[in-house]
Order: structure tokens, then C-alpha cells, then sequence
């Protein structure tokens, strides 16, 4: 690439060493193309000059163009004076006024000299004033020049050393006008830019940084948002691409007995469209040739385990093993009973390997593993340990995926001499944006709808000054012969005060419910401890449990109705979608109460309202995503995924992920092996890219 654009930022005229060093350690600008790629958050109009009156004060930012008639001092305090500089553009007098650098003003500006001043006008003592305004010598600026200002992001301590908004912008200003001069090798290839009437990288770092109207910041924006999508997706799909390449997957051509007898005799119920597509769509990996990777969206009790287990025995028919990877105990022990329940007297064997599964009947397990007695296996991350070597693996599906290392994953690839084919199942919807970035290399499957006789679940928000009123829906509920989760939000388990807030509220509860009994969940008990209390609920021996978010994944209990979240304000909205699905799990109308105080501002509002309109886990992950952003979404940060996107919004850019992921597999289906001429400038990109970048391709 352009070895000017790799020059140290000290260099760069108005930086230096000691300004270099700040930028570094809070920006992370280093070179010049840092700062070229440091784009504004926002843009001020300055193409316009208003006349004074024009003005009103629900204005925001506006210049005026007049001179300066006189200067008036008051005294503020003892050593303070506030200066007052009366403005006039031949339409009306206005005050500029300044708190504090009485020396400096009398030093810059001058009575009788023509100015462009910029701020937001507001009214004191009836007349119009503007505090701080930014002051230019008109004669030096003419409104082409001005255009659209750009706002940059400043830290607090680049404040201090006078590395303010302003400040960026001239010496982004001095960058773009130093690199004038030079044309910027191209990024993207020519039929890519004619094809999609895309600016050059010269128009579009200028059009960026210093527009000249809407439009051309429009046109700068659209390019730099594509080319850094592109170049994601290119990445993944030449990832994929490669690994079908390089894996020859088992192929399963039969549906045979075990199948078939269980669709005939075990099936609980008709399954559903969603059901039968995804069926179909996995049926067709297995049988292709290539080694599947699919996601498997769908929603809490929307039947994923059910369509695993369909998988799990065709790959027994073909003369294979499956396995089934959970992220907790409880979760792979739920999976165990609901596996045993649907196979009921089917000829299967089903085994659950767990950290617990000790002594001889570990040693029988791993036995029948090795010689291929146990067909499928359910357990956690006990699976990928050394000592568990399967006789024939063929399909490996991993449940609640995001909780998984990268590394942990991959440990599942050495099970077997040829890589199994991959299921990766999620109750947590991922907004199709956030999938086709993160996910891009696996093919999706959803199933967005839910089996019959489910009834969507009735949420609704109360206040905490309401709850008398809720502990007597409670005990109706209870008197019905239902139970209830009571969740209070120990978001992470190092928060003493909401430990101490759980343990209060358990015993207030219970002198609340004097005849009832309860249980107690939460993530510093001891295992032992918490999967006895669990089960307590599970089995019905108690009907209320009292519980942090451990409860979040994992927990199945039909009879549950209702589930009431405390300080509903401090959950986002995937967890509380998450912790909802705990009930409406059975025939019975179900219920979710968020209680929060009166203080809630707006977006915890948004997120409220949201969750008492719909049941529909996409729409709330969309919302959620536009909300809090990608890095915060659930599983994303702990998968290790850095979201180091500089100017594109996988919330709000959707359109241009698509177009840019289009664009990636035209010439990936062109150029598998990456190869050719005619593409030299995107492979060499993209080397130059992955050595400074995440991998992005190797996350799922």
C-alpha cells in the first residue's frame, strides 16, 4: 500500500511527539491512516449564514456573518470577569459572550473586522447571545470551503492537552490537503466501483472528512462503510469456501429403521413447517458430500432438540455416532431426559458424560464409546477431553454455541479421522445482520415458528410501589396448582450488595408466602447444593424459586407460569427474552411480570415496551442490537469477537452488509482458490488486512 499513509502521525504538521503519544495511548492513532480511518460521529451544516433576523432560540447551531461594535466588561467575583462583544450583520445586534480569557479575546478579535461566527443561540435579558462561539476572519473562509463541520469523539484527557473536536478536524484538515497531491492506490477494484457507483479513495476520504454538502458526505460514508463490509465478508466467505474445499464431509444416503421407526411411533407431535424445512435443509448437508456447518436459530421451545435428535439418528442409520455438547450440567442433564423421553423404548443408547460422571460408570462409557456401543452421547465440555475417543463420530451438534471457546469447538473437529458434520444450535435469535457477520461462514436454518397449543406468553410491566397486588396474583397462580420464578438481577456474581439483595428477598418472601414452599438458586452455591434445589422445583417439591439469572439456560418445567423479574431495568433485552422462555412451556396460560421503579429513562423504557409488545425473539434482538450495540449483544463478548468496524453499523447498515456479502461470493464462486489477476488487488487487501485485523473469518 501507500508508504505515505504508513508515515509516523508525530510527523504530521500540529502533532509532534508529546500530542503523538496521547493520540496513541486514547485513539490508537499511530500512522496517517489511522487518522484518515478516525472518522467524525457527526456533521454541522456551516453552508449556510443566517441573518440575525432569521434567529429564534429552539435553533440548534447557526453562523452569522457581521463585525464586532463594541466591548462591555462585568465583574463576576473577585478575579473573574464575564466579556460581552455586541455583534451586529446589519439586521440586528447580538452578544457574544465569554466567562473567562479576557487577554486572549482583546488580542484575536477586533472592532470593525468582518467575522463568520458559529454556535447555538440562546436568549438572556431579552436579547439573543451566543457563549463561546467559534470566530473565523471571513475574509480567510469563503462558504464553499465551510461546508459540512465534522464532529470527532475526544477523550477527557485529550481535552486537557487541547486535542478537542476542533482540533482533529484541522489536522485532519492538514492531512487531507498534504495528500492532495498524491493519488491514493485504490482499495477496491475498478468494475466494483463503475458497478455500484462508488466514490474513489481519494474522493472518498476527502468527501469523509471535509464535505462540502450532504450529498458528497452521503456518497464518502456509502464507500467506506462497503469497502470495510466487503472486506468482511470476502474474508468469511474465502474461509468457508476454503474448508468445503478442503473437507470432504461423511455422506449419510440412508433414513433408515431407527428413523424411520421413531417418526412413525415416538413423534410427539406433527411437526412443524419450520420444522420440516429445517429437516430438509440438514437432511440435503449430510447427504452432499461437504462437511455441514449450520447455525439452527430458534426460539425458546420452538422444538431445536427435537430436530437434533432427527439428525442425531440418521447419522445412526449410516452406521455413525452423534454427540451433544451443552454449556452446563444442567443443561446437558435436561437434554439427557428429554432425549430418553422422546426414544421411549426405542433400542438407542443414550449416555451423559459430565465433570460428575466419575469412576466405573465413566470407565463403561468411555468403553462404549471407543467401540460403538454408545450411539449418541450428551454431555458438556467433558466431551472434548483427551480420553474420550469415539469409535465413528458423524455428527456433533453443540447447544447454547456462543458459550464455547473458539478453541473448545474446534477440539470436537479431532474426535474423528474426517472433521463430523456440525450443528450449532441458538435460542438466543441473532438479528440476520449480526449472523451474516459473525456467523458468515455457516449456512442458517430458523425456525420462527412455535409447536402447537403453545400460547404466546402475557407480559407486563409493574412498578416496585405495585407488588402487593402481584404477591396476590402469585398466590392465585400457586392455589391453581402452578409455580413461579422470582429472579433478582445479580447480573455478575461478584456484586456483594445484590447477594445480600437475594438473600433478603428470599427471607422476606418467605414471610410473604408463609404457607408456601421455596426454593433458592444462585451462582455461588456449590453445584451439589444448586442442582438439589433445581430439582426440588423441577419435581414440584417446591413452587416457588427464588433465583439470579443461573436460570437463564436450562431449566424445564412445564408447570412454571409465571416469571417475575426484579429490577427488570438493570436486564438487557436478550436476557430478558431469555429468562421469559423459562415458562409458557406447558398448555397454560403463562405470564411475565418486569418490575421496575418510576426512574427509567428512555431506552430502558424502549426496552420495557418492546418486551410487553411482542414474544418475537428477532424483533427483540434486532431492537437489542440497535439499543446496546453489537459488542454488547449476549455472546458476543464472550466469544472473544472484537467489533472493530471504524464507520460501518451492522444495527443500522443491513442494506450494505447484504450488498457487500452479494458482491464477496460473486467472486469467491469466480475464484475459489483466490488466484486469479483479474482479483490481485482484493487477495492483497485482504493479506494487509489480516495481519493488522481479527480474523473474522475463524470466529464460528
Amino acid at each position: 500500500m501507500n508508504s505515505i499513509l504508513d508515515q509516523d502521525i508525530m510527523f504530521l504538521p500540529g502533532v509532534g511527539p508529546k500530542r503523538k503519544e496521547i493520540l496513541s495511548k486514547e485513539l490508537g492513532i499511530n500512522t496517517y491512516r489511522d487518522l484518515l480511518e478516525y472518522y467524525p460521529y457527526k456533521y454541522v451544516d456551516r453552508s449556510r449564514i443566517y441573518k440575525i433576523d432569521e434567529l429564534s432560540n429552539d435553533m440548534p447551531f447557526v453562523q452569522l456573518k457581521g463585525k464586532i461594535l463594541s466591548f462591555d466588561e462585568f465583574e463576576m467575583g473577585p478575579r473573574s470577569k464575564r466579556i460581552v462583544a455586541h455583534f451586529s450583520d446589519g439586521h440586528g445586534v447580538v452578544d457574544l459572550v465569554w466567562f473567562h480569557g479576557t487577554k486572549w479575546v482583546y488580542e484575536n478579535y477586533k472592532l470593525n473586522t468582518e467575522y463568520i461566527i458559529f454556535g447555538k443561540p440562546t436568549v438572556y435579558a431579552g436579547r439573543y447571545q451566543f457563549s463561546h462561539p467559534e470566530i473565523e476572519d471571513a475574509s480567510k473562509l469563503t462558504l464553499s470551503e465551510m461546508g459540512m463541520q465534522p464532529y470527532y469523539i475526544t477523550t477527557e484527557k485529550m481535552k486537557k492537552m487541547g486535542l478537542t473536536s476542533r482540533s482533529i478536524e484541522k489536522l485532519t484538515k492538514t492531512l487531507v490537503e498534504k495528500l492532495s497531491s498524491t493519488t491514493l492506490q485504490e482499495t477496491l477494484p475498478d468494475f466494483i466501483l463503475r458497478r455500484l457507483h462508488l466514490v474513489s479513495i481519494d474522493q472518498a476520504f476527502h468527501g469523509v472528512h471535509y464535505p462540502k454538502n450532504a450529498n458528497e458526505m452521503r456518497h464518502a460514508r456509502l464507500r467506506l462503510k462497503f469497502e470495510e463490509l466487503f472486506y468482511v465478508q470476502l474474508n468469511i466467505l474465502r474461509y468457508a469456501s476454503d474448508q468445503r474445499h478442503r473437507y470432504r464431509g461423511y455422506i449419510f444416503e440412508h433414513v433408515g429403521d431407527t428413523f424411520n421407526t421413531f417418526y412413525k411411533n415416538n413423534l410427539p407431535f406433527e411437526l412443524t413447517n419450520a420444522q420440516k424445512r429445517v429437516m430438509h435443509e440438514i437432511r440435503a448437508d449430510m447427504n452432499s458430500g461437504k462437511q455441514m456447518n449450520r447455525l439452527l436459530q430458534g426460539d425458546v421451545g420452538s422444538g431445536k432438540t427435537l430436530v437434533a435428535l432427527m439428525s442425531m439418528l440418521i447419522a445412526i442409520d449410516n452406521g455413525f455416532q452423534a454427540c451433544m455438547m451443552a454449556p452446563t450440567e444442567i443443561l446437558a442433564e435436561q437434554h439427557l431426559q428429554t432425549i430418553k423421553k422422546f426414544l421411549h423404548e426405542m433400542d438407542v443408547r443414550v449416555e451423559l458424560l459430565t465433570g460428575i460422571v466419575k469412576g466405573k460408570k465413566r470407565k463403561e462409557i468411555l468403553e462404549g464409546l471407543a467401540d460403538g456401543r454408545v450411539q449418541i452421547l450428551i454431555g458438556t465440555h467433558a466431551i472434548i477431553e483427551e480420553q474420550v475417543v469415539f469409535h465413528r463420530l458423524g455428527l456433533a451438534v453443540i447447544d447454547e454455541q456462543h458459550r464455547f471457546g473458539v478453541a473448545q469447538r474446534a477440539k470436537l473437529w479431532t474426535k474423528s479421522s474426517n472433521p463430523p458434520h456440525i450443528l450449532v444450535m441458538t435460542a438466543t435469535p441473532i438479528p440476520r445482520t449480526l449472523a451474516m457477520t459473525i456467523y458468515g461462514d455457516l449456512d442458517v436454518s430458523i425456525i420462527d415458528e412455535l409447536p402447537p397449543g403453545r400460547k404466546p406468553i402475557d407480559t407486563r410491566h409493574c412498578y416496585d410501589n405495585q407488588v402487593t397486588s402481584l404477591y396476590q396474583s402469585i398466590r392465585n397462580q400457586i392455589n391453581a396448582g402452578r409455580q413461579v420464578y422470582i429472579v433478582f438481577p445479580l447480573i455478575k456474581e461478584s456484586e456483594k450488595s445484590d447477594l445480600k439483595n437475594l438473600e433478603e428477598g428470599y427471607e422476606t418472601l418467605k414471610e410473604v408466602f408463609p404457607n408456601m414452599r421455596l426454593s433458592k438458586v444462585h451462582g455461588k452455591m456449590k453445584p451439589a447444593e444448586k442442582e438439589e434445589e433445581m430439582q426440588k422445583f423441577v419435581k414440584g417439591e417446591t413452587q416457588i424459586l427464588v433465583a439470579t439469572t443461573v436460570i437463564e439456560v436450562g431449566v424445564n418445567v412445564p408447570n412454571a407460569s409465571v416469571m417475575v423479574i426484579l429490577d427488570a431495568q438493570r436486564f438487557g433485552l436478550s436476557q430478558l427474552h431469555q429468562l421469559r422462555g423459562r415458562v409458557g412451556r406447558g398448555a397454560d396460560q403463562s405470564y411475565c411480570i418486569l418490575v421496575t421503579n418510576h426512574k427509567l429513562n428512555d431506552e430502558t423504557r424502549k426496552r420495557i415496551n418492546i418486551m410487553c409488545e411482542t414474544n418475537d425473539g428477532f424483533r427483540i434482538a434486532e431492537a437489542d442490537l440497535k439499543l446496546r450495540g453489537p459488542g454488547a449483544l449476549d455472546g458476543t463478548q464472550q466469544s472473544g469477537i472484537a467489533f472493530d468496524l471504524k464507520i460501518a453499523d451492522i444495527a443500522r447498515d443491513g442494506q450494505i452488509i447484504q450488498l457487500a456479502r452479494d458482491e464477496a461470493k460473486k467472486i469467491i464462486d469466480d475464484d475459489p482458490k483466490c488466484i486469479k489477476d483479474t482479483y490481485s488487488i482484493l487477495w492483497n487487501r485482504l493479506k494487509e488486512l489480516r495481519k493488522s485485523n481479527i480474523d473474522w473469518a475463524a470466529i464460528s
